[in-house]
């Protein structure tokens, strides 16, 4: 047994208590839980299922002294191949409940956004069809205020259930999260999305589901949605777009490895087969030197770096 392993066995013993024996995994490999598909394993992978069992765990972990990263469905994460030396707290797997009052939607943390659009067009609920095409969760979505299509989940939010770094567990508004592109209160402060409730409107399915056709169609046109990735590799840059500098920069299909700048959307950074972390990483780099070095712009990643 490793020393780290070592340092973890009082951890997992405690964790196991809160969430059950089958809901804590040791040595997980996060290239299952990542749309990069790459990554090493976590130390331990644990899997709450309310908001009690989020709470204890977070706690436990906190007292402990052990660092922890709340993962969603992985979508615009890149994990180290050496893994994570903590904890990887999986709202995703777990917290995927949705209740319907009129035309409000409450979804618990986990569930995927492109899941809660399909279910709000189902229902005939208006609002969600921006969201029909984003990989990830609710509560991700939340964290960075996601958004496409001149859409965000800013537009829609009434409120969230948080965890607080205190243990709390808190109803915040949405005028109380501070949402601005890819911003929120949620990330600044380290606050853990439990649930959140949409205030939609009612439409007709027929209509919403023809914008979503309409929107998912644009989406596949454009963007490489064949390939492993983590959706838009950098944000926006004031005043630029990412992708035409990167593809005025002539760095489409620039490869290190296995990962590239995609030929199709120079935006994305994909997994073109057998990707390492660090290919990936080494991509993302260049492409920021490179555009910096031509246009004096300096790239910062959507993409959010673990291990």
């Amino acid at each position: 047994m490793s020393e780290s392993e070592s340092a973890r066995e009082p951890l997992a013993w405690r964790l196991r208590a809160i969430v059950g024996e089958q809901n804590v995994l040791e040595s997980e490999p996060m290239s299952e839980h990542t749309t990069f598909r790459v990554g090493g394993p976590a130390d331990l992978y644990v899997i709450p299922e309310d908001a009690g069992e989020v709470r204890d765990v977070l706690r436990a972990c906190d007292e402990d002294g052990v660092e922890r990263f709340v993962l969603g469905r992985g979508s615009d994460l890149l994990v180290s191949d050496e893994g994570y030396r903590g904890v990887i707290v999986a709202v995703a797997d777990g917290l995927v409940g949705v209740t319907v009052d009129g035309a409000e939607m409450t979804c618990e943390a986990g569930v995927d956004l492109r899941e809660a659009s399909e279910m709000a067009c189902e229902l005939g609920l208006s609002g969600l069809e921006f969201a029909c095409g984003i990989p990830g969760s609710v509560g991700g979505a939340c964290f960075m205020n996601a958004g496409a299509y001149g859409g965000c989940v800013a537009d829609v939010l009434k409120s969230v259930r948080v965890v607080s770094p205190d243990g709390s567990i808190d109803t915040l508004g949405v005028d109380e999260l501070e949402l601005g592109y890819r911003r929120s209160r949620v990330a600044s402060e380290g606050l853990v999305v439990l649930s959140a409730t949409f205030a939609l409107e009612k439409g007709d399915p027929e209509k919403i589901r023809a914008t979503m056709d309409d929107l998912m169609r644009r989406r596949e046109e454009k963007q490489p949605l064949e390939l492993p990735s983590a959706g838009s590799t950098f944000k926006r840059p004031e005043g630029h777009f990412a992708g035409k500098l990167i593809m005025d920069a002539g760095l489409m299909g620039y490869q290190v490895g296995g990962a590239a700048v995609s030929r199709k959307h120079a935006g994305f950074v994909v997994n073109l087969g057998g990707a390492t972390s660090a290919d990936v990483h080494a991509v993302i780099e260049h492409v920021q030197d490179e555009v910096e070095r031509q246009f004096g712009v300096r790239l910062e990643p959507e993409v959010r770096f673990l291990g």
